[in-house]
């Protein structure tokens, strides 16, 4: 329910058109959502293990029969092409199909200590966690937060980012039609200094989950820590493809193209830097170019390989840092926003790809958030490795090599949270424990260890009488 009369505009990027006009949650609506999961919390965390998952199952299956509609609620409310935006709705049924599994799995344990005592450990659920994601994967990243979070008992608070709400909105409905209690899950859509300063800073709040960029990750963080509350913090990434000479180079092209043109390249994992090996650069700088030249731009409902970048500020910013590249690097395609007929009513940017940039160059070290792609010449293994570590971020890399054990080596010397070899998971399945390294944040959602992050070991010690 919204206290708040003000209400907030969402865009359509592929058409700059006004999508959908919401009530603007504030201060006040972050309170009333607050009190609504505290008051839920009790009876939730007591819910039966096997009676939390089958409630989590009927909403996995609620969101597979919404598909079709969330996956297209998605493409025009972030821009993504519409096969895109299928496959992540697929995802987050995967999502809560996992977890799913768990509460009945989470368990503590027994620890031996003398005769005489019985000491065993309990997990529990922290209460109340606030769950605050941005506009390029609303519902995937909430339900990768969300999901662990109420498996293992607690209840949500969900701030999605203002650019893009809608469909946090319907997985707060489905939630609901699920059969899950009022205040399991809220949805407070507003502006993420207004609603979402709230929310980091709430005393109410009991564990924090923001994905976002690192100079709001710092602030998010020092509101929850005057509460002394546990964060888990997202913060992007300037991943690396290390491409060595005997690697596959028809197999790495497509890949590597893929992993920085998906989501317009708006995308924390995203491949945006590409360091390879000076004896087969020209070949493969040379077969991504054309591959960037051929790539398909248009509206998200067209399912191009390319859409709309999510607002003109973020165009504009994108635009920014192509022009100090032009200064720093060579471009060899793209460096303006993309212009037709069917383009000029969107925030269409081209596909963008920079040779012989410097290591220290602004492309290679900010996380730009577009499709642009920064190549770097490298001439050996140690070399590699300097490059693939000389920036801020720690998320994902990949190495891209047919010896094994020079795929290892680099896979212990480069620093992130994710290496993949011979492929680019741009994060991988719910099973993959996913997260970053230096200022790429810390904590980790997906896999068994998201869940555990949402809960707290209790110790209990039983003296056993005439042992």
């Amino acid at each position: 329910m919204s206290v708040t009369t003000e209400t907030m505009e969402v865009l359509e990027p592929a058409t700059e058109q006004v999508l959908a006009e919401l009530p603007r949650a504030g201060v006040e609506e972050a309170d009333a959502a607050i009190t609504r999961a505290k008051e839920a919390f009790p009876a939730w965390k007591t819910v039966a293990p096997a009676d939390r998952a089958k409630l989590l199952r009927r909403l996995a299956s609620a969101i597979e029969e919404s598909a079709e509609e969330l996956a297209r609620l998605e493409t025009r409310n972030v821009g993504k092409p519409i096969g895109d935006a299928r496959g992540e709705v697929g995802m987050v049924v995967d999502v809560f199909n996992y977890y799913a599994g768990a509460p009945e799995r989470l368990l503590g344990d027994t620890i031996p200590v003398a005769d005489d005592l019985l000491v065993y450990t309990l997990r529990e659920p922290y209460g109340v966690t606030g769950h605050i994601v941005p506009w390029n994967y609303p519902l995937q990243i909430g339900a990768r937060t969300v999901a662990p979070a109420l498996a293992a008992g607690n209840c949500c608070v969900l701030k999605p980012a203002e650019e893009a709400p809608l469909t946090t909105l319907r997985l707060g409905e489905l939630v609901l039609e699920a059969g899950f209690p009022a205040g399991a899950l809220n949805v407070v859509p507003g502006y993420g200094e207004e609603a979402g300063a709230a929310l980091a800073g709430h005393p109410g709040i009991d564990h924090l989950a923001f994905t976002g960029s690192v100079e709001v990750g710092r602030s998010v963080a020092k509101a929850a820590g005057e509460n002394t509350v546990p964060v888990t913090l997202e913060l992007g990434g300037k991943s690396p493809n290390v491409v060595l000479a005997d690697a596959d180079l028809d197999a790495a092209a497509p890949t590597i193209v893929n992993s920085i043109i998906q989501n317009a390249g708006q995308t924390c994992s995203a491949g945006s830097r590409l360091l390879v090996e000076a004896s087969v650069h020209d070949a493969l700088v040379e077969g991504v170019a054309d591959r960037f030249r051929a790539i398909k731009i248009g509206p998200g409902p067209e399912d191009p390989d390319l859409g709309p970048l999510i607002s003109a500020q973020q165009r504009d910013g994108v635009q920014l840092h192509v022009e100090q590249g032009k200064s720093e690097a060579r471009l060899v395609v793209g460096g303006d926003v993309a212009r037709g007929d069917h383009l000029d009513g969107g925030f269409f940017y081209l596909p963008t790809l920079f040779d012989e940039v410097p290591r220290d160059a602004k492309i290679a070290q900010d996380e730009i958030f577009g499709p642009v792609l920064a190549v770097t010449p490298f001439r050996d293994l140690e070399h590699a490795v300097e490059l693939a570590n000389a920036t801020r971020y720690g998320l994902i890399a990949a190495v891209w090599t047919s010896d094994l054990r020079t795929a290892h080596h680099l896979a212990r010397e480069i620093r992130a949270g994710q290496v993949y070899i011979n492929t680019y998971g741009a994060g991988g399945g719910v099973e993959l424990p996913f997260g970053g390294v230096k200022h790429s944040g810390y904590g980790r959602e997906k896999g068994f260890e998201a869940l555990i992050a949402y809960t707290r070991t209790k110790t209990v010690a039983v003296k056993v009488a005439g042992a």
